[in-house]
């Protein structure tokens, strides 16, 4: 019987089409921290879980093809049949909880045991630590499963062979919508070996100290806006101060850098709502008369980050747009049915309730639409225009770029749009726009307090 850190043709195949569709349906692909990923085991990764399948798919596309990574999720994604069978062809096992009845606890055991195996094999294991998924942007509390399993496989190895978990920070863009942005922090390893005295002393001990360093290295390499009762209103802080912060870090502007202006005014929002609830209280009520404010305006927060652009930046932009809408509309006609055919899908046939399957069930679906549709649109061409073979390769492998370009033309039209009703706004002296911008004065004044930097 084969074991399941192998790897079969039929899942390397997979395995590499899946990580090849990935990398393709994120508008930036960015990876820091590659130098601490292991060429081989045993090694835990261990990223945070925002994102279903997406989170697991982000881990495989950053180690090397040849490393088998079996991952742990909830056991009731395994009750359909044909689900379970799909979910162990990629590698995936059950972990049962008390959710799933105490009957079920005891089968931990086993799936346990497999796991210890899967590292004595000097392979790789995929844990979510937090052991489960919420689609708010904080990091939850650390369950002890993956630590029982790394202790269980370092008492049977040898000191010099250490299990290393390895920390993995993951940020979406979105979790929805594709063509975003995925920045895929890898930590420095974690040695399993350097805790085992303690744990032989004491393993909750030793349990507790490596949670505490795991979590911490997490803390570093997310986002986590580590809120109870303000969650929603320290996102609109967050996005309303990125900017600034950006200037205060003396970052240049780009997407990495206002991650971690992100994570900066994340910290000091969570240091705020510790040390003054009252003003929190204050800044919940800014951020809501904020948020109304743009909603009446029909503009998001980020354009008022920027400078009014002139009318000759605005009319050579708008100018750009015309005379590039030809290429836009041949990118959308060649795409729309694979790229909205997922969507349509998700939300009329599965209709999942929880937001975090969604990314994962719309790149699933995408990977089987894209490419049948691309290969009936070329017999097509082939068929009503030319069958020479070089204008079939060409017309077939253009089709996904006229489709990038496409989203890219759509988002800076809409950019485009949204600028130019922000001048005009301006140029009116809109009482509403005034409003909007003292309220964003007074919270970035806030969360710019000396004092809680």
């Amino acid at each position: 019987m084969a074991n399941i850190y192998d790897l079969p043709l039929a899942f390397n195949l997979t395995r590499r089409y899946t990580v090849f569709s990935f990398k393709r349906y994120y508008g930036e692909f960015i990876i820091t921290g590659k130098e601490n990923i292991p060429t081989e085991g045993p090694v835990i990764f261990a990223p945070n879980h925002t994102n279903a399948l997406m989170d697991a798919i982000a881990v495989h596309a950053i180690v090397r093809s040849t490393l088998p990574i079996i991952f742990l999720a909830r056991a009731d994604l395994f009750k359909n049949k044909n689900a379970a069978k799909f979910l162990r062809f990629v590698k995936i096992m059950p972990a049962f909880r008390m959710r799933d009845g105490m009957e079920n606890l005891g089968r931990n055991n086993e799936v346990f045991d497999m796991c210890v195996e899967v590292l004595m094999n000097k392979k790789a294991l995929g844990i979510m630590p937090e052991g489960n998924q919420e689609i708010e942007r904080k990091l939850r509390p650390l369950v002890k499963g993956i630590f029982r399993i790394a202790f269980a496989a370092q008492q049977k190895l040898e000191v010099q062979n250490s299990v290393k978990i390895i920390p993995v920070g993951l940020d979406f863009g979105s979790i929805v919508k594709a063509n975003k942005h995925i920045i895929i922090n890898v930590g420095k390893p974690i040695d399993v070996a350097d805790y085992m005295n303690s744990y032989n002393e004491n393993p909750v001990t030793a349990t507790n100290e490596i949670r505490d360093r795991l979590r911490t290295d997490l803390e570093k390499l997310s986002f986590n806006l580590a809120t109870e009762n303000y969650y929603e209103y320290f996102e609109t802080a967050t996005e309303t101060a990125t900017v600034s912060t950006l200037n205060e870090l003396n970052l240049p502007e780009n997407t990495l850098n206002r991650f971690k202006a992100r994570q900066t005014v994340a910290e000091r929002l969570v240091a705020l709502e510790s040390s003054r609830p009252e003003r929190v209280k204050s800044l919940a009520e800014l951020c809501s008369k904020y948020t109304i404010a743009l909603k009446k305006l029909n503009l998001r927060s980020g354009i008022l980050d920027k400078q009014v652009a002139s009318a000759t930046n605005l009319l050579l932009n708008g100018l750009l747009s015309i005379v590039t809408l030809p290429i836009f509309l041949i990118g959308f006609a060649l795409n729309v049915i694979p790229f909205l055919a997922p969507v349509f899908i998700r939300k009329y046939v599965i209709k999942p309730e929880f937001t975090g399957f969604f990314s994962s069930l719309q790149f699933g679906l995408g990977m089987l639409t894209f490419p049948l549709c691309y290969i009936l649109q070329t017999i097509l061409f082939g068929c009503v225009i030319s069958s020479e073979w070089w204008c079939l390769l060409l017309f077939f492998f253009s089709q996904f770029p006229l489709g990038k370009i496409a989203l890219s033309w759509y988002s800076r039209t809409k950019k485009h749009i949204a600028k130019c009703r922000y001048k005009i706004l301006v140029q009116k002296k809109s009482s509403e726009l005034l409003v909007a911008q003292t309220l964003r004065e007074q919270i970035i004044r806030m969360i710019s307090d000396d004092s809680l930097k």
